[in-house]
């Protein structure tokens, strides 16, 4: 391969990202929402670049956030569906992400279900690489736009109670989350099944609980974690009604919570299973801002991989 004829800028996860390189991320995406009120949402900042989603994942949260945050800054944006394009014909990750590149991609948003995949890529084409979530790695830009929703709502994030509840073990979401608000000075606690709790976590300064009523009363976030099914082995997921018993934010839960707590979900929710239908309904809720804040900080990434911001996002 021809060596880069600059040095490319990539987004693989939050593990050891400097807390100036979050903040200036945050900063960038408070900035790119002023324009969600605008009646023509564009900006010219990525106008002449090529922008590829290459999910091997389904997804409509992200993929749609990405291809919102690329358009709006005058990218042109190509979604490769994996199951119609020639990976079906047996060409490999790498072949592929090859072609793309050499058709011109400026920047590569994957998804992919095997942990390390985009890192792989950044080392072998010509194109910013942007994580959007492997096997049960991290799941950055997820990460952000959460930090992004608490400190749009409680000013900071250093000092503040996350509590993250659920499968843990299986969480890309989780991983990042954790990463970031460590990084940020906020107190974490983990909560759920002891089979879906991955071992080593309190040595990272976590705290590990099973109670979730005892936690939820000092809580300032709780981040409700999809139940991750599609990759449950060897039978580690409670039965599902015990597991609503114990783990889901119930209507009798929500009256633990304090007036001012955050209710924070990644989506797609298993509605009766994380979180009942109430949630979505209760003034806490962030849920919805969290889609429409997903675009922004995607919107500043893009910005400050493409050297916008002065110094990209370090991988």
């Amino acid at each position: 391969m021809n060596p880069s004829p600059r040095r490319r800028e990539h987004l693989i996860g939050l593990r050891g990202m400097p807390k100036e390189c979050i903040e200036r991320i945050l900063d960038t995406a408070a900035e790119t929402k002023q324009i969600f009120g605008r009646a023509v949402k564009k900006l010219p900042t990525l106008r002449g670049q090529v922008m590829v989603n290459l999910f091997y994942e389904p997804s409509t949260r992200t993929r749609t956030s990405f291809e919102l945050a690329g358009k709006w800054m005058s990218a042109d944006v190509v979604n490769v569906t994996v199951s119609a394009s020639s990976v079906v014909k047996g060409e490999s990750l790498i072949e592929t992400a090859q072609t793309i590149a050499a058709l011109g991609a400026d920047i590569v948003v994957v998804r992919h279900p095997a942990a390390g995949v985009p890192r792989l890529l950044s080392r072998v084409i010509d194109a910013s690489v942007i994580n959007a979530g492997d096997g049960m790695h991290e799941h950055p830009t997820q990460a952000l736009l959460d930090l992004f929703t608490i400190r749009e709502a409680k000013g900071t994030v250093r000092g503040l109670h996350v509590v993250l509840v659920g499968d843990i073990l299986h969480s890309r979401v989780a991983r990042s989350n954790i990463w970031g608000l460590l990084t940020m000075g906020a107190r974490v606690t983990v909560v759920g099944p002891p089979t879906l709790i991955p071992p080593g976590l309190e040595s990272l300064g976590v705290r590990v609980r099973f109670d979730l009523d005892a936690v939820l009363p000092e809580a300032d976030v709780v981040n409700m974690l999809r139940i991750q099914r599609e990759r449950q082995k060897d039978g580690l997921l409670p039965d599902v009604r015990e597991y609503r018993a114990f783990f889901a934010l119930t209507e009798e839960r929500l009256r633990l919570l304090r007036p001012d707590a955050l209710i924070l979900h990644p989506g797609p929710a298993n509605l009766g299973v994380e979180i009942v239908p109430q949630v979505l309904d209760d003034p806490r809720a962030r849920i919805h801002e969290q889609v429409t804040n997903g675009v922004a900080v995607r919107m500043a990434v893009l910005y400050m991989l493409t050297g916008g911001g002065g110094r990209g996002v370090a991988a």
